[in-house]
């Protein structure tokens, strides 16, 4: 199969998808904690980079339940936190995981660093992350999801929220707690794909979920936190991965711009680490480890 017959198939699966949905879901249906001003104001799509994210939500593309696994996995696009770059960073993604049968919320979170933006990264865009994490958790049962088996991927900026998430410590909230905030908003597991440097090194790493991390030897801004925040997981006894392409600079995606077969394939060796590590057929009872 070509690789634009392949790319003809996922875009006309995402197609068939769309005239059902896919569903999207707000994270705070009257608004977020201290955006409240601003609840209801339109996104805005720029050449497919959304921009203006006032209302975080989740956009669900399930898996076939011919070989649904029930894992879930959340999927937080990149974009330097001044866009999202939500098809390369996002819905490719989601229908790469949905053909190994895991269910994909994709995030939509504010944006910290567009003109104007009253939000902050570690305040309000990792803030979206967790909720996300706790919202699938607490819904997970509708969407045949294990609780306990619910991850957290990101590209880019993206991987800076997952490691906010995942390896550091939540701060104090902005209140407006409801029972969704009383779930775990700590991943099962972790996915990195060149992750920026912010919330690395990680200030939690002891404990922290098992880890899949990746970047290009030649990405001067991601490559390094990716290699810091390896060395940390692996001196904390973390399971942790590591996978740096060769000749490879930032922003890969899923190789939706490259020949390169080494990045054809790295999500299959993503797919092999969740197998690996029991996460595809839930053979293992696994909880979500608060922090300490």
């Amino acid at each position: 199969m070509t690789r634009w017959l392949a790319l003809a198939l996922l875009l006309s699966a995402g197609a068939a998808q769309a005239e059902a949905g896919p569903a999207s879901v707000p994270l705070w249906p009257n608004g977020a904690p201290g955006a409240e001003a601003h609840h209801g104001e339109p996104e805005q799509v720029v050449d497919t980079y959304v921009h203006h994210v006032s209302d975080p939500s989740l956009t669900v593309f399930r898996a076939d339940p011919r070989h649904a696994n029930g894992v879930g996995m959340i999927v937080v696009p990149g974009g330097g936190h001044r866009m999202l770059v939500w098809v390369n960073e996002g819905v490719m993604p989601a229908h790469r995981l949905n053909q190994a049968g895991i269910t994909a919320f994709v995030l939509k979170y504010r944006l910290s660093r567009e003109p104007g933006s009253p939000y902050s990264i570690e305040r309000d865009a990792a803030a979206d992350a967790r909720r996300a994490v706790r919202w699938v958790r607490a819904h997970a049962a509708e969407y045949g999801v294990d609780p306990n088996r619910i991850g957290l991927m990101g590209f880019s900026a993206g991987g800076e929220l997952v490691s906010l998430t995942a390896d550091n410590p939540e701060p104090p909230r902005l209140g407006h707690d409801d029972a969704i905030d009383a779930v775990s908003a700590r991943p099962d597991f972790q996915v990195l794909i060149y992750p920026g440097p912010l919330g690395i090194p990680a200030a939690k790493p002891a404990g922290a979920p098992p880890a899949f991390l990746a970047a290009g030897t030649l990405d001067q801004c991601c490559a390094m936190p990716t290699l810091t925040l390896y060395q940390q997981l692996r001196a904390a006894n973390v399971s942790v991965e590591l996978h740096l392409f060769a000749d490879t600079d930032h922003g890969f995606n899923v190789a939706m711009h490259s020949q390169r077969l080494s990045l054809q394939h790295w999500p299959d060796r993503l797919i092999d680490w969740l197998g690996d590590g029991g996460w595809l057929t839930g053979g293992q009872t696994r909880t979500a480890k608060p922090f300490e």
